[in-house]
């Protein structure tokens, strides 16, 4: 029987170094793909972590749109909607806690967002609360518990108020729909980089410096979705899909949580829908503003959990709780 032979030193030597340089290769394309287009790389990563929590991709057709949503862990089913210029990843962060605590979760792109479709139409509140009916519908969900964030707030709570008996129980965070004085939502239409940097000042009491070649891909990302951006905020300052005097037809326990340094949708908003919905339980949260559901995740998820599962609701009332 033949026997094998060890390569010799310097063939060892060579195949090394071929290795050496299809690794450095490698890593060079991928700081280049870094550095050109940092949010595939960024998508990339997203998916990966999708893939880690359980959630699957799925397309529906809700009449002649398709739209686009995340699924997955098992259990009662909890509808999560994202807000403005958002999309179903923005919910990644709570997904672990609310998978965790035995809920089925149903995160959609809207009509206009993520990978759904963009039709011409005008974006308004009345029209996206009408996809998120659509799709409870489609997915034959019974009572579904629904959260929303920011817009997503304002788009839940209208699917509450039109549709009673239609929601076991409802979460808004941070969330728009009365009316208030809206200056800081022009800067959620960045054009430059100091665009940007004010726009995340908005967003957050600690912002973070953006590199210029991350935000040249953030704004190549914005300048796509911005016909849709004006479209659902002319929609906004009509003022037609405002829910002031409307939020006393809920009558399902809510739960308002709200970044205690929100500038864009100020904490004084959740005041007055919990006067509107006196069943409602207010938190705030310390130290952050409205990307508390990200910055703040785990206080966040925590009270979200223990709303959802609360047999018999909790009691309503205010708190401030300290971000951990």
């Amino acid at each position: 029987m033949a026997t094998a032979v060890a390569p010799q030193p310097e063939k060892r030597t060579r195949l090394l170094w071929r290795a050496l340089i299809v690794l450095a290769v490698l890593l060079v394309a991928a700081a280049m793909v870094f550095y050109l287009r940092p949010l595939l790389v960024v998508s990339g990563v997203q998916r990966a972590a999708e893939w880690k929590l359980g959630l699957t991709e799925h397309n529906v057709r809700l009449g002649q749109y398709r739209i686009r949503y995340l699924a997955g862990g098992s259990g009662k089913p909890l509808v999560l909607v994202h807000g403005l210029a958002g999309r179903a990843e923005d919910w990644l962060a709570l997904v672990p806690a609310l998978r965790d605590a035995g809920y089925r979760i149903y995160a959609l792109d809207l009509l206009g967002y993520g990978r759904s479709d963009r039709p011409d139409v005008d974006y308004s509140i009345a029209e996206e609360s009408d996809i998120v009916r659509q799709f409870i519908d489609s997915q034959h969900l019974q009572q579904p518990d629904i959260a929303g964030w920011s817009m997503g707030g304002w788009i839940a709570a209208k699917f509450a108020v039109d549709n009673p008996g239609r929601v076991h129980r409802l979460i808004l965070l941070d969330s728009a729909g009365l009316k208030f004085d809206a200056v800081n939502a022009a800067a959620l239409r960045p054009k430059t980089e100091a665009d940007l940097a004010h726009m995340m000042q908005v967003l957050t009491p600690h912002p973070m410096h953006v590199p210029s070649f991350y935000a040249r891909d953030f704004l190549r990302h914005f300048a796509e979705e911005d016909w849709i951006v004006n479209r659902a905020l002319k929609s906004m300052y009509t003022g037609k899909d405002l829910l002031d005097g409307k939020l006393v037809a809920v009558k399902v326990p809510v739960l308002l949580v709200w970044g205690k340094e929100d500038v864009l949708t100020p904490p004084s908003i959740g005041e007055q829908m919990r006067d509107e919905m006196p069943q409602s339980i207010l938190y705030l949260v310390s130290g952050c503003g409205h990307l508390a559901p990200v910055e703040c995740n785990k206080p966040v998820g925590a009270e979200m959990v223990r709303f959802l599962r609360a047999d018999p609701p909790l009691a309503p009332g205010e708190q401030t709780i300290a971000a951990r």
